[in-house]
């Protein structure tokens, strides 16, 4: 795979190079990284995420599965009590007020059973190092049991707790995504921002 020389390298960290096979694009959002790989022209595409950039242009990537894009990563924040799961709550909302988070997302304050409570996290699995990482900026903490990850999601949605509360995270992204034609448009530019 050959890359194009890049100037300011380090504003495509966390952006995404997409492999087209003939030739490839640098400078991807995720959500349009989804749109392509949704589309039956470029399903086979491979994708891969911009971890580091250096000075001379060079770039540290990481491949990153197609089907992630489709998938929803979760972190879940267990209490014994509503007033502890109250308070991990309002602070997940509290640091999205603080700190805009890096994707979409959504907060949920849950109910299992009379001693089993939780503030969830529910967002796009490929932003899953980029939530990890806002979380410890913001110095998230709580006092309970905690668990992760794609599998996580499932097991929340199967156990179907009551709901007591819902809120909803925006991102703010430097990028203007493209979509339908205009991301057509740029496809075959090497690099698309």
């Amino acid at each position: 795979m050959k890359l194009p020389k890049l100037q300011n390298s380090e504003k495509y960290v966390g952006l995404y190079v997409f492999d087209f096979g003939e030739h490839t694009g640098v400078g991807f959002t995720a959500q349009e990284v989804a749109e392509l790989l949704e589309s039956e022209k470029y399903k086979n595409g491979k994708v891969y995420k911009i971890h580091k950039a250096y000075p001379d242009g060079k770039l540290e990537l990481k491949g990153v599965r197609a089907e992630i894009f489709q998938l929803e990563a979760g972190m879940f924040f267990y209490s014994g009590d509503i007033e502890t799961a109250r308070a991990d709550f309002k602070q997940l909302v509290n640091l999205a007020v603080e700190s805009t988070p890096p994707c979409r997302a959504k907060v949920h304050l849950t109910k299992y059973s009379n001693d089993k409570f939780a503030a969830a996290l529910i967002y796009p699995a490929e932003y899953d190092d980029e939530i990890s990482a806002w979380l410890l900026d913001g110095e998230y903490k709580t006092t309970g049991a905690a668990q992760g990850g794609i599998e996580a999601v499932q097991r929340y949605y199967d156990a179907k707790p009551q709901i007591l509360d819902r809120h909803q995270l925006f991102a703010k992204s430097a990028f203007e995504n493209r979509t339908g034609e205009q991301l057509l448009a740029c496809l075959k530019s090497a690099v698309v921002r």
